[in-house]
């Protein structure tokens, strides 16, 4: 889980984390865009190609809650990640001024059985950094 204070209304934080394509810009090495229904409402659906050097893979997920301008949670489906994926915004007053807080949380089941068990440990804070940067680049973004 990773959370960044953003100065936008909420209304307004939302309409950019929930632009699908514009997390491109954001998010490290990954492409997302909207599938089914426009990637808005329950059984909406999301593809993220993520990449590096040219290997890698696409994540096609659907949305199981959709509750703006509070909460998105999706779910994996595919064979590599599996678990939910929850975007979550709250409202901040910064000095008289409305903002608000973004927070990213994955609940991820590690691919490979039991070794995905074992080496999640090590995996997991090395998940959770490359999260964090996308969020520092996403406070950039809208600056």
């Amino acid at each position: 889980m990773a959370s960044v204070e953003l100065g936008l209304a909420p209304e307004a934080a939302w309409a950019v984390v929930m632009d699908w394509e514009r997390q491109s810009r954001w998010m490290l090495f990954t492409r997302v865009w909207a599938t089914e229904n426009g990637g808005t409402g329950v059984g909406g659906g999301v593809a993220a190609r993520t990449s590096v050097g040219g290997v890698g893979f696409t994540d096609d997920m659907v949305i199981t809650h959709w509750d703006p301008p509070r909460e998105c949670t999706v779910k994996h489906l595919g064979k590599l990640i599996r678990g939910t994926g929850t975007f979550t915004i709250e409202p901040r007053e910064y000095g008289g001024r409305v903002g608000s807080r973004f927070t990213w949380a994955e609940d991820v089941v590690p691919p490979l059985g039991r070794v995905g068990v074992l080496c999640w440990p090590v995996v997991r804070p090395v998940f959770e950094g490359l999260m964090r940067v996308s969020l520092r680049r996403l406070v950039e973004e809208v600056r």
